[in-house]
């Protein structure tokens, strides 16, 4: 389903029950909806209504005329639940869909019941500006994603993984290639320039936050610095997992992230 917007139209899927509480999850850089694929069968028949959107310019969502901010795709989440009418629900954020969580805990505290950060940061990296600045001069020069989708899937996924999923680990790659470039560029800036380490401690929600043990970028040292920050912040590792455990152990985080959901449940 398409929401048109003053100058971007984001695409979003909404599924399952009307009287099972939202679940709202937000992938990467350079995905879409689709990297929640292993999650959505599993969240339905534990009754809850799935909502998945596509970050500007990634997938089914057009781009808005850049640079983006963290507070602003943020804001675009409001969006599609005001518009679907979901007044509360779980966040779920991968890489920049966890920095996006992060917002929302700081801004729409009343719009959540909890938040799952996986394998993401707090604030951009100290070598931000070079970091993805070198990665916006290739992309502009380059016209496409295309160049980025090997070394991204080499960080993203063990090269066991691959060779046991060959099929879903090509799927992947092709839709980090066949980002835009603008929505790539826009999300890149806004990963550049943001810090929410200093007042994660006003958060008051339920947080947890997971990684892969093996993820190179948010590794289980600091995404256990950042759990430590919130008042009611946990932490989970999935041991051998990169940085799309959702993916490269499905099973796992489904048990993990159900059982997060229940015991939240239960604490209200």
């Amino acid at each position: 389903m398409l929401l048109p917007l003053a100058d971007r139209t984001i695409s979003y899927d909404f599924v399952g029950p009307e009287d099972g509480q939202a679940v709202m999850l937000m992938h990467s850089l350079a995905a879409d909806m689709g990297l929640w694929a292993e999650q959505v069968p599993a969240l339905l028949s534990a009754g809850y209504r799935v909502l998945r959107t596509d970050l500007r310019g990634h997938g089914g969502s057009r781009a808005a005329e850049g640079p983006y901010t963290i507070d602003a795709l943020a804001d675009d989440v409001i969006a599609v639940a005001d518009a679907l009418g979901v007044g509360r629900f779980h966040f779920v954020g991968l890489s920049i869909g966890g920095a996006i969580g992060q917002s929302l805990a700081l801004r729409y505290a009343d719009r959540l019941y909890s938040a799952f950060l996986c394998d993401t940061q707090s604030q951009s990296f100290p070598n931000a500006a070079t970091h993805w600045g070198d990665r916006i001069e290739k992309l502009k020069q380059a016209g496409n994603v295309e160049g980025l989708a090997e070394d991204t899937m080499g960080r993203w996924l063990t090269a066991e993984y691959r060779a046991r999923n060959p099929l879903r680990w090509n799927q992947i790659r092709a839709t980090v290639a066949g980002c835009t470039v603008e929505g790539y560029i826009g999300c890149a800036q806004a990963l550049a320039n943001f810090s929410y380490t200093g007042r994660l401690g006003e958060v008051k929600l339920p947080v947890l936050v997971g990684c892969g043990s093996d993820d190179p970028s948010a590794t289980p040292e600091a995404s256990r610095k950042i759990a430590s920050l919130f008042v009611n912040g946990h932490f989970e590792e999935f041991a051998g997992a990169k940085h799309i455990p959702n993916v490269e152990q499905p099973e796992a985080f489904n048990q993990v992230f159900l059982n997060w959901l229940k015991k939240v449940r239960e604490a209200v």
